[in-house]
C-alpha cells in the first residue's frame, strides 16, 4: 500500500468518525427534551424550535463547504467544522435562549461538513469502482452516530447523569477533534487547489447547478429520504402507536429498526453498485422496494410479517438514496466533487425541510386539529409518498449512466 493511500484511508476514517460524532449531538436532543425545557423555561415546542434551528445552519453551509472544499482544501475547512459543532455544544449549556440557538446554529453549520468532506476525500483519492462503497459507509457511520445519540445517550440521561456535563464533554471532544483533524489530514499544494477568485468559485458554483444531472440527484436523493427523514424520524413513534395501537417502549424499538435498517443499506447498496458497475438499477431497484414496504407500513396488518422486519426493509432500501451522491459527482469535473456534493446535500435538506412542514400541516388538516389521530387520517397523509417514489424512479430514467462498467464500454 502507497503512502497516499494510506494517508487517504486515516483521512476518511476521521472524517467519518466526525460525522458520527456530529449525528450524534443532532438527535441526542430528542431524548433530553425535559431537561431542557426546565432549563430554558420553554414548553415542548419551544425548545424544538432552539434545537431546530440546526438546520438552518445546516443547509446554507452545506454549499459554503463544498465550495470551501474545492477552492481552500482539507486542512483549511473540517477541523474549523468540528471546532464549530464543540463550541456550539458548549454554548447549548448555558441555559439562555440567544446563546443556545446560536450554538445550535453552529452544531448545524459545523455539522454540514463531514459528509460533503468525506466524498471529497473519496472523489480526490480513490479508485471510482470504490466510490458508491466509500460513500455508502460514510453514511452508515453517520446514522450509527444519530442511533448512539438516542439509544446510547437515553440511559445515561435517564439514570441522572447532568444533562449539561454530557454537553460540555461532547464540545471539548470536538474542539479536541478538530485539532486532531488539522494535524493529520493531508496538506494540499498550491498546485492541486484551482483559481481561487471570487469569479472562479461563482462559475465553479453555476456550471453543477445548471447541470441537469446535479439537480436530478438532489431530487432524487430527496424523494427516496423523505419517507425515513420526515415520516419515520418526525412520525414514526406517534403512527405506530395511534395507527396499530402499540405502547411507547415498542412504538420506539420499532421505529428506530429504520435507521438501523440504514447502517445496514447504505454500504450494502453502494457496494452492489460498484459491483455490478451501474448506479441506475440500485437505485430504481432500491426505490421499488421501499415502495413496497412503505405500502405495508401504512395499509398492511400487524402480524402477517415478523416484527420489525418492514421498518428493517424500509431502512435497507432507502440506502438507495446515497447513490445520487455518488452520481453527482461522477456527472461533474473532479476538481468540482465537493461543489457538487454540497450542491446534492443543499437540495436534498432544503426540499426534505419544506416538505417536512408541509406534511405537518396536511396531519394538522386532515385530523381537524384533533389530539387523537387516526391511522386515517396517517395513511391521508403520507399515501403522497408513495407518488414522490415513483417519480424518482421517473426521475432516475432520466439519469446518465456513471457507473464504471458503462463508462469503460463508452470509452
Amino acid at each position: 500500500m502507497s503512502k497516499t493511500s494510506k494517508m487517504a484511508i486515516w483521512a476518511w476514517l476521521l472524517v467519518v468518525l466526525y460525522y458520527f460524532y456530529q449525528y450524534a449531538l443532532r438527535s441526542a436532543p430528542s431524548v433530553m427534551i425535559p431537561q431542557l425545557s426546565e432549563a430554558f423555561g420553554l414548553n415542548a415546542l419551544g425548545v424544538a424550535s432552539i434545537v431546530g434551528l440546526f438546520y438552518y445552519g445546516y443547509s446554507p453551509f452545506s454549499l459554503i463547504t463544498g465550495v470551501s472544499l474545492d477552492r481552500l482544501g482539507l486542512r483549511k475547512v473540517i477541523p474549523l467544522g468540528a471546532v464549530a459543532v464543540g463550541l456550539g455544544a458548549i454554548l447549548f449549556v448555558t441555559g439562555n435562549q440567544t446563546l443556545a440557538g446560536i450554538g445550535r446554529l453552529l452544531q448545524g453549520a459545523g455539522g454540514a461538513v463531514p459528509l460533503v468532506g468525506a466524498v471529497y476525500i473519496v472523489s480526490k483519492y480513490f479508485p471510482a469502482a470504490k466510490s458508491a462503497t466509500l460513500i455508502g459507509a460514510t453514511q452508515m457511520f453517520g446514522m450509527a452516530g444519530g442511533f448512539a445519540g438516542q439509544f446510547a445517550v437515553a440511559p445515561v440521561i435517564g439514570s441522572g447523569f447532568p444533562w449539561q456535563q454530557f454537553w460540555i464533554i461532547m464540545g471539548i471532544a470536538g474542539i479536541f477533534l478538530g485539532i486532531i483533524l488539522w494535524v493529520f489530514l493531508p496538506k494540499e499544494t498550491t498546485d492541486e487547489m484551482p483559481e481561487k477568485s471570487l469569479k472562479s468559485t461563482l462559475d465553479a458554483f453555476k456550471f453543477v447547478i445548471t447541470n441537469p444531472q446535479s439537480l436530478l440527484c438532489g431530487f432524487i436523493a430527496a424523494l427516496i429520504f423523505i419517507p425515513t427523514t420526515i415520516f419515520d424520524m418526525v412520525w414514526g413513534v406517534r403512527f405506530i402507536q395511534d395507527g396499530y395501537g402499540f405502547d411507547y417502549g415498542e412504538a420506539v424499538l420499532r421505529a428506530s429498526a429504520v435507521p438501523f435498517g440504514w447502517i445496514i443499506g447504505c454500504p450494502l447498496l453502494g457496494y452492489l453498485s460498484d459491483r455490478i458497475g451501474r448506479r441506475k438499477p440500485v437505485i430504481i431497484g432500491g426505490t421499488a422496494v421501499l415502495f413496497v414496504c412503505l405500502v405495508g407500513a401504512l395499509y398492511g396488518r400487524v402480524g402477517v410479517l415478523p416484527p420489525y422486519s418492514i421498518a428493517l426493509l424500509i431502512g435497507i432500501a432507502s440506502g438507495a438514496g446515497m447513490i445520487p451522491y455518488t452520481v453527482i459527482k461522477e456527472s461533474n469535473p473532479p476538481r468540482l466533487s465537493g461543489t457538487a456534493t454540497g450542491v446534492a446535500n443543499f437540495i436534498n435538506f432544503t426540499f426534505s425541510a419544506m416538505m417536512g412542514q408541509v406534511f405537518g400541516w396536511l396531519l394538522l388538516t386532515v385530523s381537524h386539529g384533533s389530539g387523537k389521530l387516526m391511522i386515517t387520517d396517517y395513511r391521508m397523509t403520507f399515501g403522497p409518498l408513495l407518488f414522490g417514489l415513483v417519480v424518482a424512479i421517473i426521475m432516475t430514467l432520466f439519469l446518465q449512466e456513471t457507473g464504471h462498467s458503462c463508462t469503460k464500454h463508452r470509452s
